[in-house]
């Protein structure tokens, strides 16, 4: 493996970690609202959730760039309160990886959630547990494998990000070059096909164990369910 290709497989793999990171706690509180919550405006929260799995991704990465331009709402406070930018970084491509992850994200948790059985909850309330004592040793435990098959998921959405991230924080070799954005660019140089053979690989590989594990908790947490 060369030098370059190292440095595509390393910073896909930081940029999808971090993104999944960031956004497994927004993730989860909006999975509850959703799945939990009882309040007006319910449905267009769930759309706005959803809406970067049916919007062009480009649409999404320029929405991101007008933002997050030093001239943007979240740019300028960036710019002036911290003195940063993210544009043309790695940090810009993880918060194009995490918009585009956090609705299967959201879908998978709160299908976690929703698959918790009430009446556990209801019996430790009963027998004297608050409802954060409910929630730390009946909720989440229950939950946990959607959780970590959520987070699998949206690890495996980051690291296949091209459309947001090549329109918000463009292709810079070593900066925001993840795995297919190189294949784009092995793509468009003469005798490139063999770096698009190993990185394509590469891709499939990582994406491929992601969604197993993914499945695997998904099978560990229905198993579970069935023996409560």
């Amino acid at each position: 493996m060369t030098d370059d290709l190292q440095t595509v497989v390393r910073l896909s793999l930081l940029i999808g970690g971090v993104a999944t990171a960031a956004t497994l706690p927004l993730a989860f509180a909006l999975a509850w609202l959703l799945a939990r919550g009882r309040f007006p405006g319910k449905i267009l929260l769930d759309g706005l959730v959803h809406l970067p799995l049916v919007v062009p991704p480009v649409v999404t990465g320029w929405m991101l760039l007008l933002a997050f331009a030093p001239s943007g709402p979240l740019g300028a406070v960036l710019e002036r309160w911290f003195g940063i930018s993210i544009l043309f970084r790695w940090t810009g491509a993880a918060v194009a990886a995490a918009v585009m992850a956090l609705p299967l994200m959201v879908r998978a948790i709160r299908l976690s959630i929703e698959a918790v059985d009430r009446r556990l909850e209801q019996a430790a309330l009963t027998l004297g547990a608050g409802p954060w004592r409910t929630f730390v040793t009946i909720t989440l435990p229950l939950a946990l494998p959607g959780i970590l098959a959520a987070a699998m998921l949206g690890f495996a959405r980051s690291l296949g990000e091209f459309g947001a991230t090549i329109t918000f924080v463009s292709n810079v070799p070593g900066e925001t070059q993840t795995l297919p954005l190189a294949i784009y660019a092995a793509l468009q140089r003469p005798g490139g096909e063999a770096m698009v053979w190993q990185l394509a690989t590469i891709s499939v590989a990582l994406s491929l164990a992601a969604l197993i594990f993914s499945e695997l908790l998904a099978r560990r947490q229905e198993r579970r369910l069935h023996v409560l």
